[in-house]
């Protein structure tokens, strides 16, 4: 019985088997986390991206019927890894003047999907409201559901407000030199 008490064969596998689930659990959750935030960090440069031909009006210059389907194009050219484009809500919307945002707070949903009130850009030298929602899921389920609960999931909202710049320039004053 005394040689079975003093025999640590094995501890150090004892001792790893109670650390190795809390450790790959951290691991995950850093990993998880990191995910996130860099999808975070992406979907707010590529609203600032996109909204660039929204400010200077090539957008709105470009003739083409659909310009939410144009802005979605632009935003997912910057935001091509992480971010599914089609789970992206978009909203637009014209102001009086840039106070009027206050109550142009977003809506949502029963399910927390926020809900748009569609896709207006006006014209030139209009002040420019940009809302963009994307619903981050976690890549790994059981990390996704210890930090934000059973959907796993966590909604990231990027807001740009703008005022267009003065495109619309008559032939008569260019030509003129402003004269």
């Amino acid at each position: 019985m005394g040689k079975w008490g003093k025999n640590r064969d094995g501890a150090t596998a004892i001792e790893f088997a109670f650390l190795a689930m809390p450790y790959l659990l951290l691991s995950l959750g850093i990993i998880e986390l990191s995910l996130m935030f860099a999808s975070e960090s992406m979907l707010e440069g590529a609203t600032t991206r996109a909204a660039r031909v929204v400010k200077t009006g090539q957008l709105q210059q470009s003739g083409t019927a659909d310009l939410e389907g144009d802005f979605r194009a632009k935003l997912c050219d910057h935001a091509p890894v992480l971010i599914r484009c089609e789970d992206i809500v978009i909203e637009a919307r014209v102001m009086e003047s840039f106070s009027d945002y206050e109550n142009m707070q977003p809506q949502f949903d029963q399910n927390g999907d926020m809900q748009t009130d569609g896709f207006a850009l006006g014209g030139s030298s209009e002040k420019i409201m940009i809302r963009v929602a994307y619903t981050y899921t976690s890549f790994t389920p059981l990390v996704g559901q210890m930090l934000w609960g059973a959907d796993s999931s966590r909604m990231f909202m990027s807001t740009i407000v703008l005022q267009s710049e003065p495109y619309d320039f008559s032939e008569e004053v260019a030509l003129d030199g402003g004269a």
